[in-house]
């Protein structure tokens, strides 16, 4: 039965015996004994009381604006109740008193991150306020937190992810990874949001991931190694998206993992070009159009490359030097000596 699980659900040994403990009833044995296993259960039936309520939210008459939000960025009901996406209403207690009534206390909640404590007045309210909502679900089928995205008010953050608790690290979680996991492709698609990852799975790219508020960690790596070799970086085309293109290199350099890079086209907008995720790219350009960048996409030396070429003045003396030392550098990380050669050559 564990071996089916494994097989059937992609998950590995540990993981296939958490999940059948779960939907079993049964109470496996913890590091933290029985009070982490308490801890952690109670924390996972707040997060699906939470994502239930927000959801049903989302589709009352007070929730129009975060559904026409939502309608607006392209997505169907379908995908909505797919991701279980809600909407946090434009109030302090709402979510408070929903849980309150199900018998769960505010400090309890606050150790879920559901509710913030004020430092002066020593009072709880909803952590999560005017915001449509991304249920975080594990491979197992728990929801270990949310990802609020602001659409009014006068909180500058555009995303407000739940902060650490007993069920939720955000260097071990890698969002829709539930789903991708069953994808029947070889490769995965890292993305950066968690919007974009949305956006691909309703275009019939089932397996886009993002890791949510962090670059890419070493655990990130050990769990994307559970299911695939294949990696595909899908990062902004802005600065921050090559930076952060940069450093996933970097962090998957001497693995296991064949990493390419898909480069997104900036879009020309009132004669000015502008950046685009893929959530941009999808929507203007369209599923067929991704597909082809995606079948076209660059492995890790050639975004090197084109990186390193970008930054000299390659008709000055002084730039071609400074041009030749870099690659020279990129270069000598290869080990494959053919390799070195034919990009050598193309350098």
């Amino acid at each position: 039965v564990i071996n089916f699980i494994r097989l059937y659900e992609h998950l590995d040994y540990m993981e296939s015996v958490k999940f059948l403990a779960q939907r079993a009833g049964i109470a496996m044995p913890d590091e933290e004994g029985d009070n982490g296993i308490k801890r952690r259960t109670r924390v996972y039936e707040m997060n699906r009381e939470a994502g239930r309520f927000f959801h049903k939210y989302l589709y009352s008459p007070a929730g129009k604006e975060g559904l026409d939000y939502l309608y607006g960025r392209g997505l169907t009901d379908h995908t909505i109740r797919t991701y279980g996406l809600g909407y946090a209403p434009d109030t302090w207690d709402s979510l408070k008193k929903h849980m309150n009534s199900l018998g769960y206390s505010d400090s309890e909640m606050e150790e879920a991150s559901l509710l913030s404590k004020s430092s002066k007045s020593g009072n709880y309210f909803d952590f999560f306020k005017y915001r449509v909502m991304f249920p975080f679900i594990d491979v197992r089928g728990n929801i270990v937190g949310f990802s609020g995205r602001v659409i009014g008010g006068d909180d500058n953050r555009k995303y407000l992810n739940t902060k650490a608790t007993a069920v939720y690290n955000k260097s071990t979680f890698l969002y829709s990874l539930n789903h991708a996991k069953n994808s029947g492709e070889s490769v995965l698609i890292m993305c950066e949001g968690n919007l974009d990852v949305v956006t691909l799975h309703q275009a019939g790219f089932d397996n886009a991931v993002a890791s949510m508020g962090t670059a890419l960690t070493t655990e990130q790596i050990r769990l994307l190694g559970r299911y695939t070799k294949e990696l595909v970086l899908c990062y902004d085309n802005d600065n921050a998206g090559q930076l952060a293109t940069q450093r996933a290199l970097e962090m998957l350099n001497n693995t296991e993992f064949t990493v390419r890079v898909l480069k997104l086209p900036r879009r020309l907008v009132d004669g000015e070009y502008v950046k685009q995720d893929a959530d941009d790219f999808i929507k203007f350009q369209g599923a067929p159009a991704f597909e082809r960048l995606l079948s076209g996409s660059e492995n890790g030396v050639e975004f090197r490359m084109s990186q390193v070429a970008a930054k000299y003045d390659l008709r000055s003396d002084q730039g071609r030097i400074e041009y030749t030392a870099e690659i020279s550098q990129v270069l000598s990380e290869l080990d494959n000596a053919v390799e070195r050669e034919v990009y050598a050559n193309r350098a």
